[in-house]
């Protein structure tokens, strides 16, 4: 599927990509609604006003910002986060992909919309610094994935180039903003959560697992390249 040959840089989203998305969908949409009833002894029926606030401010940096959050919904958004930590876990392949990475040329960058209070939780949990060259979060760069401006400042702090770059992401809508900038390698995510159905991303190829794109795994027939998107 990848001829590794032509990819300098390897692009990673960290929650739905490398960790399974049901830490974040549990808590954001069962767990936080619960306990900002039970915090603020209000009647059960919040919960979907909670929900509706937070789903709301989707696609923003403050929908990624804990810090928002802690201050609009007047809790400790890390604290509470805490007491699910336990649910914060790699998808299935993506440890044997990260090792694969690290012994092979790529330069390797987390590049995620995930705040830094998100990765001072979940980075001392899964071992995913060992595995980086470099981590961007969307937070220091001031414009979240889904905005052509969080592409431009990714290149000025970590140079790459877009026709030798793979960027593997579970967001559609990320994934366009990456084609629009002209990002050429481009691969989604199948089953991003553990625990819900897999999603459907027309415009781009789904992996199920990494294993598929790692050399000597490819299905018999499939081409040595795919490339989405070309150059926008």
């Amino acid at each position: 599927m990848i001829d590794w040959r032509a990819i300098d840089t390897v692009l990673l989203d960290m929650d739905g990509t490398l960790l399974d998305l049901h830490f974040d969908s549990h808590f954001w949409l069962d767990h936080l609604p619960r306990r900002y009833v039970e915090l603020h002894r209000l009647d059960e029926s919040t919960q979907q006003q909670i929900r509706s606030r937070i789903l709301h401010e989707r696609g923003t940096l403050n929908w990624y910002s804990l810090a928002y959050w802690s201050r609009e919904l007047d809790v400790d958004i890390v604290a509470l986060k805490r007491e699910v930590q336990h649910l914060i876990g790699l998808r299935s392949d993506a440890l044997d992909f990260l090792k694969w990475l690290k012994q092979a040329h790529p330069r390797v960058v987390l590049a995620t919309n995930a705040d830094r209070e998100s990765l001072a939780l979940k980075l001392p949990l899964t071992g995913l610094e060992d595995y980086l060259d470099a981590i961007v979060s969307s937070a220091d760069l001031g414009v979240p994935k889904e905005d052509q401006g969080f592409w431009f400042a990714l290149q000025d702090v970590e140079p790459f180039d877009p026709a030798r770059t793979l960027f593997i992401d579970d967001n559609a809508s990320v994934l366009e903003s990456a084609r629009e900038f002209g990002i050429r390698y481009l691969l989604g995510i199948k089953q991003p959560d553990s625990r819900r159905p897999d999603k459907e991303l027309e415009e781009f190829i789904a992996l199920d697992r990494f294993a598929a794109i790692m050399p000597g795994n490819e299905p018999p027939g499939q081409g040595a390249a795919s490339e989405q998107g070309g150059h926008g």
